[in-house]
């Protein structure tokens, strides 16, 4: 037995642990960590009767409380549209002002008591304050206000008190309804650009909100209202209670659907600093690009614009820069390929508007070349391939719409040799692992080019030609001692071989088809000399050395 004041074996063992947990404590306080509770290591299991109760609780206490707020306002606000005819006008929205300030008073009084039908009712009241100012000048033939414009700065004020009260109170789902109430407003003003000032203050608030509480909904919701009110003022506005047509709207609108694109993009920008890149994110990017995109391409093409190629151009300027900040600023993947992708295309647009057809078809290549060279500063494979995808609609688009290929059409198999030598020299940039795209435009520049010639040059030079880029592909693979393009001059060989023998020998004049042979066979006896040297010099560096010595040091015996 351990006498008085000795020390146990088991006290040894509390005094480790008591050190133990000191030491992990001073731990998770340099660390910031929260201690870990029991109830955060194992969490209760729920009966089915716990759970059953749980949803019923959740039904009542908050499907009823929005359905009853949903019944309350219909009520109210068509209370409210009744058209009466032995009252004055005024007196619906006194008594709509009436009923606001009574919900806005339950609001705040049963915000601690009950606060989800405290949060409801708040939207609710704002719902009615915009609908009772909106009654003083609609819904019946003896309006109080007569005057648009005083109507149109009532409305504002109701939207400005909205959206002031829906961030305070930081609910997306207030500030929502807020950013829709002002686009409504937007519309019925008199003034269309002062609809439009309105629009771009509204996602300048939808964007305040992403980067303030991360509301990506309400990001997404903004810019949907937002294009969608500029795409009802091109179609004459029928808000306003004009006849539904497309008239484009004025051309001062497509400055601010430039404008659109950058708040809500740069706001993303600005909003996603500390975040990882995510699907909403990318969904708002594209809505955002595609919305602005579509509706200038709408608005231009078939409303009354000029300058088409010019506004198109701005967007694309636009549109690039977005997209070089998402990548230089965030490294983002998704967002920078959806803005490149739609300043591409509407730099397509703005070249198919500048030059004639079937012209722009060959600008239009060479446009690929400039987004392969970006597609390998943003390290994009995504738009290396969607890059090859149009390539190739735009070449048959050029066969379709041409009529008769020129000399010029050369330059679709040049642009195609050129793409894939910076998709050689930037595979390790791109994470290219495979060389499919490579192959790709090799392949598609090998039959481009001689389909070019073809088409372009009498039938005496076509084999020739053929010859020609032949060389030229020999050339080019001895020079950057690629093996690639002496396979392409190999099959650019038999393909004119297959010409000549094919098309010359019957159809040509006999001059000429002497020439042909002429040329092709001294041309296919120089390549098979050229090959045989080539194999007796690999013979000679592989045989083993000292081979001279060994012959020397075992003579051939006599027979």
């Amino acid at each position: 037995m351990p006498t008085a004041g000795e020390q146990t074996p088991q006290d040894d063992i509390l005094a480790t642990l008591k050190t133990l947990d000191a030491r992990i404590s001073r731990i998770e306080a340099h660390l910031n960590l929260e201690p870990e509770t029991e109830e955060s290591i194992e969490s209760p299991q729920l009966s089915e009767e716990e759970r059953e109760e749980a949803l019923e609780l959740r039904i009542g206490q908050n499907w009823f409380a929005k359905a009853g707020i949903v019944g309350l306002a219909g009520g109210i606000v068509f209370l409210m549209t009744f058209p009466y005819s032995n009252i004055p006008p005024f007196v619906p929205s006194l008594a709509g002002y009436v009923l606001v300030a009574l919900i806005a008073f339950l609001s705040i009084a049963w915000r601690e008591s009950y606060e989800q039908i405290s949060r409801y009712l708040l939207g609710g009241g704002m719902i009615l304050l915009y609908f009772t100012t909106l009654r003083l000048a609609h819904f019946t033939p003896d309006p109080a206000i007569t005057d648009s414009t005083l109507e149109a700065a009532l409305l504002s004020v109701v939207v400005i008190v909205n959206t002031t009260v829906s961030l305070r109170r930081q609910s997306p789902y207030l500030t929502s309804i807020s950013i829709l109430l002002g686009c409504v407003t937007a519309l019925m003003a008199v003034n269309p650009f002062a609809g439009l000032v309105m629009l771009t203050l509204l996602a300048s608030v939808t964007v305040f909100g992403f980067v303030r509480h991360k509301w990506t909904i309400v990001l997404l919701l903004g810019t949907f209202f937002v294009y969608a009110s500029h795409f009802l003022l091109a179609m004459n506005n029928p808000v306003g209670g004009n006849v539904l047509r497309l008239t484009g709207g004025p051309e001062a609108g497509n400055l601010f659907l430039i404008v659109f694109l950058s708040v809500f993009g740069l706001g993303v920008l600005r909003g996603i600093k500390d975040q990882e890149e995510s699907f909403g994110h990318a969904v708002a990017a594209a809505l955002n690009g595609g919305s602005a995109f579509l509706l200038l391409l709408l608005v231009t093409s078939l409303g009354q614009h000029s300058d088409v190629a010019l506004w198109e151009a701005g967007l694309s300027a636009t549109s690039l820069l977005i997209a070089s900040l998402f990548w230089t600023y965030r490294r983002s993947k998704y967002s920078t390929f959806v803005y490149a992708m739609v300043g591409y295309l509407a730099l397509s647009v703005a070249i198919v508007h500048i030059f004639a057809k079937p012209d722009f078809f060959v600008w239009l290549c060479w446009e690929s070349v400039l987004v392969l060279i970006t597609a390998v500063w943003f390290r994009s494979r995504f738009i290396v391939v969607a890059n090859f995808v149009i390539f190739l609609m735009a070449f048959l688009a050029y066969l379709l719409a041409a009529g008769t290929v020129s000399l010029v059409s050369i330059s679709f198999g040049l642009a195609a040799l050129l793409s894939a030598r910076i998709l050689n020299w930037q595979r390790d940039r791109l994470e290219l692992h495979t060389e499919m795209m490579r192959n790709a435009y090799l392949g598609s520049a090998l039959f481009v080019i001689p389909y070019a010639l073809y088409h372009s040059l009498p039938p005496g030079l076509v084999g020739l030609s053929w010859l020609v880029v032949a060389l030229i592909y020999y050339v080019n693979s001895r020079i950057l001692k690629n093996r690639k393009y002496r396979w392409m001059a190999i099959l650019t060989v038999l393909m004119t071989i297959l010409y000549v023998f094919a098309i010359n020998l019957v159809g040509l004049d006999p001059t000429l088809r002497i020439v042909s042979f002429l040329v092709l066979g001294t041309a296919l006896l120089g390549v098979s000399m050229i090959y045989t040297r080539r194999k007796a010099s690999r013979a000679g560096r592989t045989a083993p050395e000292g081979g001279e010595e060994n012959s020397r040091a075992n003579p051939p015996s006599s027979s």
